[in-house]
């Protein structure tokens, strides 16, 4: 009988699926512990990834106290451990607390992802010396300059009338400023002056005068991506109108963050402007941002029109944001209104005051004849993102282009897990999906242009602030350059890093997808991964992403990887109503595009002995955990 007893031949053990097993809350027992991995060996499970997620202080369930990081979270660790080695069972360990992504108490601002910030200021050159300027953002008080510039400004942007908003040299007009605000019947606006509308509708702007204006910013609410699909009609008499531009919503990933979208066209005269809007053109599930596939939805906070010229949607375009946007053209974005290197001016700060000029100044007569100059103080800060599902492993996310401090990050979580008794079960360095937003500046970021790009990035600062440089062709061409350098540097430093802490260690490395979120090559870091790894959903098409597994099969494919991994059947809005029958075709068609390892999402440690399922995860993924 003995004899007859298959055991499983290293190649079905190669394919076996893994869960992610989830400790939420806190909330750990030992006996749920024991529990859990006898319940995934006899489903034949080769292993789990654990990650705890959140902290009691989230939540309080079964009487947690299995804190991240406590002497009781490392006594439930060494009991899981002990269990899995026992079991036969394989373990990974994410690189920080929570999913998402790499960060800790352990992290400073200014180790932390990073973000370039500026002040805007216009003054009269005679001025200029001993001026105190302002100081950009900064997060929890940290903040460090990058360069200052001051800019002749020319006179056909000088306006004598008063203008609205922090740039008073230049002209803008938003809602307030309309001398007559005129929207349709199908229109609402909320007592937070939102407006919303589902039905086609228009907003009509009066600006008193007949106005130059080249740009706009749209400030939506939330992340709405209909506001970005205006169509702007323009007229001298409120009666006949032309069209000026067709709206078009960047390419955009679901932490695409930002408080507005630039759009520039060619400068258009008119003293009416009308923003049209109708739903036809799009349709559930055929848009980019998660929350607005539901319904095609308007809701818009304001429209701001300027006469400033503007490089068109640059929020994206500095890598402070994951879009993909049309260029700028030179009929949007003439020469003539690009700023030129040789008017550029460095001035020399101490502290907040303006001390010294560092350039030569003698052919800008301007300084000491008077004028009206622009300075852009420019620095660099804390993107404030942190790793927002953990719990006592919370802290700000490391900075991606910081070896010494990615090394930081994992010897202060990973590492203490191997120097648990029983370690050896740990086979996996992961990480996981990317949530944590994306930086355009950190450790080095200048010398690293300069090297990688061939000239100096400082002279081109001003376009963080969308401002044009040389001309709409050179700015794009340097924006590109930026987010070139972002994408080297988050593979060169985070990703090799990572790569090189998995072999001294002896684990694999797991990477899941890092576009659309980060500004990078959506394979690139697949060079770095042992083990490349995308994702399903399952009844969720508002969150699922389909280069999440193209990208991990075919960075599988260029960088020779024989394993493509799968988190498998992550469910937005569980209703408890899955069958096997449902999930085969799904199942099958992630098979027949090259995923040969599957994760199930998830399996949440239920502390308890009597009650099922137990625990969640708030609700999302398909729980396949014991007593389920």
């Amino acid at each position: 009988m003995a004899s007859m007893i298959l055991l499983p031949s290293d190649e079905e053990r190669n394919s076996a699926p893994f869960t992610f097993w989830y400790w939420m809350y806190g909330a750990v027992s030992k006996s749920g512990i024991h529990a859990d991995l006898v319940g995934m060996k006899n489903i034949g499970l080769r292993g789990c990834y654990l990650m705890p997620i959140r902290g009691i202080s989230d939540k309080s369930e079964f009487k947690g106290d299995a804190n991240q990081l406590s002497p009781q979270f490392w006594n439930d660790v060494d009991y899981t451990f002990q269990q899995a080695d026992s079991l036969g069972l394989e373990l990974g360990i994410h690189i920080s607390d929570g999913f998402a992504l790499a960060g800790g108490p352990w992290v400073t601002p200014a180790e932390s992802m990073q973000k370039v910030v500026w002040t805007d200021t216009i003054v009269d050159s005679k001025d200029l010396k001993g001026l105190m300027l302002r100081r950009p953002e900064s997060y929890d008080g940290y903040y460090e300059d990058i360069a200052c510039w001051a800019i002749p400004l020319r006179k056909k942007y000088s306006c004598s009338r008063h203008v609205h908003h922090y740039q008073p040299f230049f002209m803008k007009w938003n809602i307030a400023d309309s001398k007559t605000l005129q929207y349709t019947s199908a229109m609402t606006r909320d007592k937070n002056g939102v407006f919303r509308s589902s039905e086609p509708c228009s907003i009509l702007y009066d600006l008193g005068n007949i106005e130059i204006v080249r740009s706009l910013q749209v400030i939506p609410s939330g992340n709405n991506i209909q506001c970005q699909r205006l169509t702007v009609m323009a007229s001298n008499d409120g009666i006949n109108f032309k069209k000026v531009v067709q709206l078009t919503p960047a390419r955009q990933g679901w932490q695409s963050y930002s408080p507005f979208f630039t759009y520039s066209f060619p400068a258009t005269s008119a003293r009416y402007f009308r923003f049209e809007w109708t739903p036809v053109g799009t349709e559930p599930g055929s848009e980019d941002l998660d929350p607005a596939k539901w319904k095609p939805v308007l809701k818009l906070k304001d429209i701001i029109l300027s006469n400033e010229p503007k490089i068109n949607q640059w929020e994206g375009k500095t890598g402070a944001s994951w879009r993909i946007a049309s260029t700028t053209s030179s009929e949007d974005v003439p020469d003539q209104n690009c700023v030129q290197l040789e008017d550029m001016i460095r001035l020399r700060l101490q502290g907040d005051r303006v001390i010294s000029v560092i350039n030569s100044v003698s052919k800008h007569s301007f300084l000491k004849n008077g004028g009206k100059i622009r300075i852009l103080r420019f620095g660099h800060t804390s993107t404030g993102q942190m790793n927002a599902t953990a719990g006592g492993g919370k802290g700000l996310e490391v900075d991606k282009f910081n070896g010494e401090a990615v090394d930081k990050q994992v010897n202060n979580w990973y590492r203490k897990f191997l120097d648990r008794p029983h370690s050896s079960v740990i086979k996996y360095l992961h990480v996981d999906s990317w949530e944590c937003g994306t930086q355009n500046w950190g450790a080095g970021f200048l010398q690293a242009f300069q090297t990688r790009r061939g000239y100096e990035l400082l002279p081109y600062l001003p376009l963080y602030a969308g401002v044009p440089m040389v001309s709409a062709e050179r700015s794009e061409k340097v924006l590109r350059d930026i987010r070139l350098t972002v994408n080297d540097l988050v593979n060169e430093v985070f990703f090799h890093r990572v790569k090189y802490w998995g072999m001294q260690y002896g684990k694999k490395v797991s990477h899941e997808s890092i576009a659309p979120t980060f500004v990078a090559d959506g394979l690139e870091h697949y060079r770095y991964a042992d083990l490349p790894m995308g994702e399903f959903w399952l009844n969720s098409p508002t969150h699922d992403k389909p280069n999440d597994m193209l990208d991990a099969v075919s960075g599988a494919h260029i960088y020779g990887k024989n394993i493509v991994q799968a988190e498998g059947f992550t469910e937005v809005r569980g209703v408890w109503n899955e069958t096997p029958a449902m999930l085969k075709p799904l199942l099958d068609r992630e098979f027949s595009l090259g995923m040969n390892r599957l994760f199930f999402h998830v399996d949440a440690h239920n502390p308890w002995l009597d009650r099922k399922p137990g625990m969640t995860l708030d609700g999302i993924g398909l729980f396949f955990q014991r007593d389920n």
